[in-house]
């Protein structure tokens, strides 16, 4: 379980801790490093998983492990479909528990992280939308899709 006070900055709006960001739905994001190729190679294919839960009962979310100005030139027209957080000193990050991006994961109410799954292994990935699937009542994407990339370990944060 992760601690519920760090602070999440969106790019349109003030912090606040995790707990507020968590009141209603359960988080589910994909953590990315803007300063590597393999998150720019996943950034297609983690949009469309994102998409996928639009009108899901969870909040699909980007955190991009830099400065605003950067998470927006990174995403470019993606940073405005989902909510999308700026960590530039890898506090959520670090809170979340995670170790290297590309990363996707299912935070619970409590924050608990229900699932996770770091690099693209297209099996980690399904196993986290199997979890959020079962706790929304959703239909996964398909896991993997043609044109995603070949499965590849990630970059440390």
């Amino acid at each position: 379980m992760v601690a519920l006070d760090f602070e999440l900055t969106p790019l349109n709006g003030d912090s606040r801790p995790l707990s507020e960001w968590l009141t209603t739905f359960p988080l589910v994001p994909v953590v990315l490093d803007p300063y590597t190729h393999e998150s720019a190679w996943i950034l297609d294919t983690a949009r469309r998983v994102l998409t996928a839960y639009i009108g899901a009962d969870c909040r699909p979310c980007w955190i991009v492990a830099a400065p605003a100005d950067a998470a927006k030139q990174f995403l470019g027209p993606y940073a405005d479909e989902f909510l999308t957080f700026a960590d530039p000193d890898g506090i959520a990050v670090k809170g979340f528990g995670f170790e290297s991006a590309p990363a996707f994961a299912l935070v619970r109410q409590d924050g608990n992280v229900v699932a996770k799954a770091e690099g693209w292994d297209p099996k980690s990935w399904r196993a986290v939308a199997e979890a959020i699937d079962t706790m929304t009542e959703w239909t996964r994407p398909q896991l993997p899709a043609e044109g995603d990339p070949a499965p590849f370990s990630g970059t440390s944060l």
